[in-house]
């Protein structure tokens, strides 16, 4: 039996286990066949630290999975990444050989490994940074896809915001409200007409529009927050379903169902087809993504001239 705290939406323990079965199934490669989502997602973080024109003595990667994010850490800028997750079998699945910040053949690994990022692996509850990091003490911390299954994410905003330096970098990547839109309206139309109801079948996700104001209330400053989407064709929901299991983003809200009839699954692939099917046969399904950028206070950053500071009169301007 579950206690409810006044902010349990998930179950971590179950979330947990997924991640776990997921990464270990057939020695990892099935996790790896469908690691397209977050790879893709991870390029698109690094685009945004590579404009930052700054060196890192540490990144902590926060619910780092195995690593898609830290692997394209560049060794002239970073020096060693922690990855924090609460899947050992997902934090393990990759060797330390695969984060070397380019491609290197096994035959040479020894060789560059003197060029190469620093790996330290650390197995915990991503919920409780500042039990395994202390305050002030990061220069960077980043987040790619993991903060939607966190429970309490105003209050792992502002844990991120304490275990940064004054004037730390954190970058993330979140997956919105409308990410699988498509599968989520098939499912409930299928409910409706053959059992009479709507269970949840898909994670509650973060509104684009309050990341901003969490980010604010969390302390953070210079804000960027912007969205985008990566859209992919699959043969069917079916094959949408299997990809989402084995990349252990199985449905974890509480309260759950655990069974879905097979005819109501059967119905919910022919509503998907027929609301959202592209023209070669192929069905698409949406994972919209909220990138931010904050930065923890600091007396060195630039801050706005105070209202009425203005020298130069708007009308002159115009």
């Amino acid at each position: 039996m579950h206690t409810l705290g006044p902010f349990q939406v998930f179950d971590r323990e179950t979330k947990r286990i997924q991640k776990d079965r997921a990464a270990s199934k057939n020695g990892g490669e099935s996790s790896r066949t469908v690691d397209y989502v977050r790879d893709e997602i991870a390029d698109r973080m690094m685009e945004r630290l590579e404009d930052i024109k700054r060196k890192f003595g540490t990144i902590v990667d926060l619910g780092s999975g195995s690593g898609h994010f830290s692997k394209l850490l560049d060794p002239d800028t970073t020096q060693k990444c922690i990855m924090i997750d609460s899947s050992r079998e997902t934090l393990h699945r990759d060797p330390d050989s695969e984060f070397e910040g380019w491609s290197v053949p096994a035959d040479f690994v020894n060789e560059f490994n003197r060029n190469s990022v620093e790996v330290e692996r650390v197995h915990a509850n991503e919920e409780n940074l500042l039990q395994i990091i202390g305050p002030n003490s990061q220069e960077a911390i980043v987040s790619c896809l993991s903060l939607h299954w966190v429970n309490d994410l105003p209050g792992v905003l502002i844990q991120i915001k304490e275990a940064l330096q004054p004037d730390g970098l954190f970058l993330a990547a979140m997956f919105g409200g409308e990410t699988l839109f498509e599968l989520r309206t098939a499912l409930q139309l299928a409910e409706v007409d053959r059992e009479g109801g709507i269970s949840p079948h898909i994670s509650p996700m973060t509104d684009t529009r309050d990341v901003s104001n969490l980010l604010g209330r969390a302390g953070f400053t210079l804000l960027t927050v912007d969205i985008d989407e990566v859209k992919v064709a699959y043969p069917s929901m079916w094959e949408l379903m299997d990809d989402l299991r084995d990349m252990g983003e199985s449905n974890a809200v509480i309260g759950r169902r655990h069974i879905v009839h097979r005819d109501t699954l059967a119905a919910a692939s022919a509503i998907y087809k027929e609301l959202h099917g592209n023209g070669d046969g192929t069905v698409p399904a949406t994972f919209q993504v909220i990138f931010m950028i904050g930065w923890k206070p600091a007396p060195t950053q630039p801050r706005p001239l105070e209202r009425g500071s203005g020298k130069t009169n708007l009308k002159d301007v115009l």
